[in-house]
């Protein structure tokens, strides 16, 4: 006979505490399909190599051709781990906030926080274009902390309400894109293009400089919140039910906020705004693995990283010599199902 699952509704979609079963599969399917990704987008470009000698060359074994061995881990490698990095960021304060918000809708970048970031590193770039690339995601963390607050304290009545956190992140998200969209028209007109490609949503050029200056807060932002999933469980059965059970709501939802902050500051501070990612990745997550967060976390994770690399590589390859952003393909695709999301949760 199979084992019922403990499932309470508080929300648009169930939580409950056990590890699903299904975790080490899909996180050993999404992992290969993640690996096949990188060998793809690492063959692709203008001198293009085949998977079998990027495998090659990854792992050290002898190729016929010498020049390899540069493209792949000077000019490539560092762009696609990028990537992957910064879906993963994405997908993991998707997850995050929605977690907080109790509603599949939410993610940092309809919230405002994503665009509080932009706002912190735009007016890095434009104001200073000399600042190295490390400083970035602090001006971004900045820029995303400053919108959290403001968001958390408006949305204060006797508590924070989730509904009120979503509604008035959305205001602020529209400010804040305003406030960028101005810094943007009186910056001068190098740093101005700069910064606009950037808006766009792009991994194009990174270097290793980038990879190594968001790992950090990517790893530690990521074990904090496999730190706090229990928690995040406990929020999703409302707040009434959470005091219940012994949860100082208030508290855990603030360092939940900040945690999201930090990963989706740095994320977008490496790589500009790919928007959709955060809405994906924990919704397709939870289609697999259930809502118990500690399988929803890594699988939202992977998931994100897919997206990104492929998205990343099909802007490569549909308009070929011509690049799209990754974040264009994201928002082509993230944009429909966010409305197919909509419709499906109205009556919720």
């Amino acid at each position: 006979m199979k084992r019922s699952w403990l499932v309470i509704r508080p929300a648009p979609f169930p939580i409950s505490f056990r590890l699903d079963r299904r975790v080490p599969g899909v996180l050993l399917a999404l992992g290969l399909v993640l690996l096949l990704g990188i060998v793809m987008n690492v063959g692709q470009g203008e001198y293009a190599i085949s998977p079998v000698d990027v495998v090659k060359t990854l792992l050290g074994l002898q190729v016929d051709n010498p020049d390899y061995a540069f493209v792949v881990y000077t000019l490539r490698l560092p762009r696609t781990l990028v990537a992957v990095l910064v879906g993963m960021g994405l997908a993991i304060a998707g997850t995050i906030t929605q977690g907080i918000a109790r509603n599949p809708l939410a993610e940092p970048s309809i919230i405002g926080i994503n665009a509080g970031a932009a706002l912190g590193a735009v007016t890095l770039i434009v104001l200073f274009p000399a600042t190295p690339v490390a400083v970035l995601p602090i001006a971004a963390f900045v820029g995303a902390l400053l919108i959290a607050v403001l968001i958390y304290l408006l949305a204060w009545q006797n508590g924070s309400s989730p509904v009120r956190l979503v509604l008035v992140g959305v205001g602020f998200n529209l400010i804040a894109g305003s406030l960028t969209s101005l810094m943007v028209t009186f910056g001068e007109i190098n740093t101005v293009s700069q910064a606009l490609v950037w808006l766009t949503g792009s991994v194009y050029g990174r270097s290793w400089d980038s990879a190594i200056a968001l790992a950090p807060w990517l790893i530690v932002g990521s074990g904090f919140a496999l730190f706090r999933a229990r928690e995040l469980n406990t929020l999703n059965f409302g707040d009434e039910v959470a005091r219940s059970l012994g949860c100082a709501v208030e508290w855990q939802r603030a360092m939940l906020l900040l945690i999201s902050v930090a990963i989706a500051g740095a994320s977008v501070a490496t790589a500009g705004l790919i928007g959709f990612v955060g809405l994906m990745a924990p919704h397709i997550g939870r289609q697999l693995v259930g809502t118990s967060h500690e399988g929803l976390l890594p699988t939202s994770a992977l998931l994100g990283g897919v997206i990104v690399v492929f998205s990343d590589w099909l802007g490569r390859i549909l308009f070929a010599p011509i690049e799209l952003p990754c974040g264009t393909i994201t928002a082509a695709i993230g944009a429909p199902y966010f409305i197919y999301l909509l419709i499906r949760t109205r009556k919720q």
